[in-house]
């Protein structure tokens, strides 16, 4: 393939995947975007392939199907909840490739100091940080602020050692500096993650996706690749947006995310010992709701665990048809720990479009609604948002489920959110809990409904 032809299948490759990222930003056209991503990434590795950047086809071959077999097997296994645990792990290996790319470079003569230095210092940082938050969203570790004395000054400090390696290698050209650049960007990656509590890891994950995108950048300027400075630009100022939208979404600061100062609120409990909750059953909860006249519906981790989208539509289906219910269901941006979470699983069930409002479009009508069913959602509808300033979750847009006249929590326990709060919601006047997997439970009241 001659230089030419490889330019113009990189630029188309690189049109697809700008194509593709418009068509996710929808659940009716994600499927014609991930097959538009496909494409162009067939196209780019078929034309790198079949052009004289590739020397020994037949490594490069078994690599391409060693690699694929493995994203292939994940992804077939891996489950919708713990979806933002691989991201994080597709984050790391990004992360990973620019490193050892960076290190092949620079020990097989390459002089492009600056761009190396760019592509492995970023790198190291995507990868390290992206493994400590896989680690704490798959429960290895705690997903409470870690903190160790002088965390910050210990961060400051090596920060000014990861700039001062970085800019004595690029003068240099000496390797050791830049092992010394590897090591410090590492441990700094773990070290700006560890602070970080998990309510506000969605976030994390978004900022280290835009990271593992910039090393991609300088591994192309290094490489001299256009298509890898192109797509990585691509993630990098995607992953960036995104992070601005999610901490304005939560009314967050993205410098408070970067410099870790998130989830450092107590977590404590501001609920009085001598507090009950009430408990319900799925045969009161259907009485209430086929005589309400608009109910409303906020799905939540709890759903996307149990998988009980499915029985979800059919419940409100019922309502809407047999009981002559307005049925509306209420996301928050960020529930299910990853944004669109909730109107993936919805769209999977064939909620129609028109009943999934978001948060702002929402809100004012709980106010309205005979009927809040909360299905797994904790930490987006606690009020402690905005009437505790020392919980990690104050300031944070909640669902104001508790203004409905009767809520309805589905969970298996009166156990805290993923951010370690309690919720002062279930033991309102108005509320009744609903203990069980969620699954079984809205399986039960719409068994009663339809009777």
């Amino acid at each position: 393939m001659t230089n030419s032809l490889l330019l113009v299948s990189y630029l188309l490759s690189a049109v697809l995947f700008i194509l593709s990222i418009r068509s996710l930003a929808a659940p009716d056209t994600a499927r014609k975007g991930n097959l538009l991503g496909i494409f162009g990434m067939v196209l780019a590795i078929g034309a790198t392939l079949s052009s004289s950047l590739v020397s020994d086809t037949l490594w490069v071959g078994l690599a391409l199907i060693v690699g694929a077999l493995i994203g292939s097997y994940f992804a077939l296994k891996v489950k919708m909840t713990a979806l933002p645990q691989m991201i994080a792990a597709f984050n790391g290996l990004g992360g990973l490739s620019a490193v050892l790319i960076a290190l092949a470079e620079i020990l097989s003569g390459s002089a492009l100091y600056v761009e190396n230095a760019i592509g492995l210092l970023i790198g190291a940082v995507a990868f390290s940080g992206s493994i400590l938050a896989f680690a704490k969203l798959q429960g290895l570790i705690s997903a409470k602020p870690l903190h160790f004395p002088l965390h910050r000054t210990f961060n400051l400090m090596l920060a000014l050692l990861v700039v001062a390696s970085c800019a004595h290698f690029v003068i240099t050209g000496q390797i050791e500096p830049f092992y010394l650049l590897a090591a410090a960007s590492l441990v700094l990656g773990v070290t700006l993650v560890l602070p970080i509590g998990g309510a506000d890891m969605p976030i994390v994950i978004s900022i280290l996706n835009s990271y593992s995108g910039w090393a991609a950048v300088g591994i192309g300027f290094s490489l001299n690749n256009i298509l890898l400075i192109i797509v990585g630009a691509i993630v990098g100022a995607s992953g960036a947006i995104l992070s601005y939208i999610m901490t304005k979404a939560m009314n967050r600061s993205l410098m408070s995310v970067i410099f870790g100062s998130f989830g450092e609120g107590s977590t404590a409990s501001v609920l009085e010992a001598n507090q009950q909750a009430k408990a319900g059953d799925p045969q009161d909860a259907a009485f209430i709701m086929e005589n309400a006249s608009k109910v409303i519906i906020v799905p939540g981790y709890g759903m996307a665990v149990a998988q009980a989208q499915h029985i979800l539509k059919e419940m409100a289906e019922v309502l809407a048809s047999k009981y002559n219910v307005e049925v509306k269901f209420a996301i928050h941006p960020v529930a299910g720990r990853m944004p669109g979470h909730m109107n993936v699983l919805l769209a999977e069930a064939n909620v129609p479009y028109e009943d999934v409002f978001e948060l702002e479009a929402i809100n004012r009508e709980f106010a309205t609604a005979d009927v809040a069913y909360v299905i797994g959602a904790n930490d987006v509808t606690n009020p402690l948002a905005k009437t505790d300033s020392s919980s990690p979750i104050y300031g944070m847009p909640v669902l104001e489920v508790g203004k409905a006249k009767t809520v309805f929590f589905v969970k298996r326990s009166l156990a805290t959110g993923y951010s370690g709060v309690d919720n002062p919601l279930f033991y309102a006047p108005n509320t009744f809990m609903l203990y069980g997997d969620a699954k079984k439970v809205t399986e039960e009241i719409t068994s009663v409904l339809e009777q």
